[in-house]
């Protein structure tokens, strides 16, 4: 009976009660994950031209709706995303490391590859799919603003730079510019829309990090640099993108 009850304790034992020992063997079989730290991805010059770039195409789709005088108002829309545009591919090659387009130039076997689930994103910056959608945004954005900067539509509205191409041409950009061009950037703002709510709804959330620029990530990820200095470079940047566009509007 003594030796029943002596098994029985040491049971109980192994089982429920805190036992240093098997505490201790437990945790270096089982050893927890280290707590998540928030780490700098998005540096805010990367962050406020997502924004203005939002409000201000925003501001092109309500204007080119409306028309009328409201075209003044869509050509320095249009104008605003010119040096928007020019600030974000230099801020590609000198940014932050995260808004580097070295960080997201995924090859197209990469991109299959996670396409098929044979490879995970590195969960920092923008994953395959995410990368592929930025390139498409910047280069549907970059054929509007040519296009209309060479628009003429005959009626009320003539982009700067119309008298410089021939009136053929100028008519061809300005059906794209209308047609197949602002479906295709509607297209790829309703996709983005999508993601963003299928992440969130994966328990991913993609706004916020844009907002404050921090992921929670692993101990050691390594960071975008968002400095002071840095800040600066951007600011003569963004002066010198915003130059260019004013010149290029004086050509009107």
């Amino acid at each position: 009976m003594a030796y029943t009850v002596q098994c029985m304790l040491m049971h109980a034992a192994v089982l429920g009660s805190p036992h240093p020992q098997f505490d201790h063997l437990t945790a270096m079989r089982n050893p927890s994950p280290p707590a998540l730290v928030p780490v700098r991805i998005w540096d805010l010059p990367t962050r406020l031209f997502h924004w203005l770039l939002v409000l201000a195409v925003v501001g092109l789709i309500i204007t080119g709706n409306l028309g009328g005088n409201w075209m003044v108002w869509h050509a320095r829309l249009g104008l605003t995303v010119l040096a928007l545009l020019v600030f974000r591919v230099a801020w590609g090659l000198v940014g932050g490391r995260w808004s580097r387009f070295a960080s997201f130039a995924y090859s197209p076997r990469k991109l299959i590859h996670y396409l098929r689930g044979r490879a995970a994103a590195n969960g920092v910056g923008h994953s395959p799919l995410g990368a592929l959608s930025v390139w498409a945004m910047l280069a549907v954005l970059t054929v509007q603003v040519g296009t209309g900067l060479v628009t003429d539509d005959e009626i009320a509205f003539t982009g700067p730079l119309a008298r410089l191409v021939e009136t053929s041409t100028a008519l061809a950009a300005t059906a794209w510019h209308k047609g197949p061009g602002k479906l295709a950037l509607l297209a790829l703002i309703g996709l983005h829309v999508v993601a963003i709510v299928v992440y969130h709804l994966r328990g991913k959330r993609l706004v916020p990090p844009m907002l404050h620029g921090d992921k929670l990530l692993p101990p050691g990820t390594p960071g975008s640099r968002d400095d002071a200095r840095q800040r600066l470079l951007a600011l003569v940047l963004a002066l010198g993108s915003g130059a260019l566009a004013v010149w290029v509007g004086s050509l009107g």
